[in-house]
């Protein structure tokens, strides 16, 4: 019987985008919603000020994911160019240094020595980036996929209090965006952990709490403004 097992690295990248991008998307709107609330403003100001806050915000994390994730990129790439430089120019010195790799790792020094002739003899390159610089395939950064992920999140963490502030009553609103987004970040927190591996109720708590914190201190701003201007 075959032993399989299930991995989560290969989730990393997309996670950790998504994540960031739903929980910035609630977070964000619902302050931004609550900041303008506090201030006393009319209900439609209040639905003009989400909706905005929706479609920066998206365009603000596709483009702020973008930019890092390409850094990443880049700098990944930049360090394989030069790995493929200096096996082309001295493949025995990197076959030596592939070697102690494997022998600092607790490899007698016979078996490290066959094991890199091995895996350079099938991929060179591949086998220096994965233990020489720990770039692995499965977890390269994908620049694109992050952007799309961030803004796509965003905007549906971003519809639940626009929604709100486009349906409730203007004297209920800053209670019903202020539990429901603490439900849905909740949620998204224990999902977030569970799809990652990681304890379901220390996510939740984690996610929660900041942005419980974040709305806080908007209404607090909008109100104290709000009154000044």
């Amino acid at each position: 019987m075959r032993h399989k097992e299930i991995h989560r690295g290969q989730r990393i990248g997309w996670l950790r985008a998504a994540v960031l991008g739903a929980n910035d998307g609630i977070v964000s709107t619902a302050s931004l919603i609550l900041g303008v609330a506090a201030a006393d403003t009319s209900s439609g100001a209040i639905a003009t000020a989400g909706i905005a806050g929706l479609v920066a915000g998206a365009i603000s994390m596709a483009a702020g994911e973008y930019v890092s994730v390409r850094s990443q990129a880049d700098t990944e790439e930049a360090e394989l160019a030069l790995e493929r430089r200096e096996l082309a120019a001295d493949s025995r010195a990197e076959h030596a240094e592939l070697e102690m790799i494997y022998v600092k790792r607790g490899l007698a020094p016979e078996l490290a020595r066959e094991v890199a002739r091995q895996l350079m003899a099938k991929d060179q390159l591949a086998a220096h980036a994965r233990d020489e610089l720990g770039i692995v395939e499965s977890q390269r950064a994908r620049p694109l996929l992050a952007a799309l992920a961030s803004a796509a999140t965003f905007a549906v963490g971003a519809i639940l209090p626009l929604l709100i502030a486009l349906l409730v009553p203007r004297t209920a609103l800053p209670f019903i965006v202020v539990a429901s987004s603490l439900v849905c970040l909740a949620s998204l927190g224990a999902i977030a952990a569970r799809i990652g591996g990681a304890r379901v109720l220390r996510g939740a708590v984690r996610v929660t709490v900041w942005g419980a914190a974040a709305m806080t201190i908007t209404y607090g701003v909008g109100a104290v403004f709000g009154t000044m201007v």
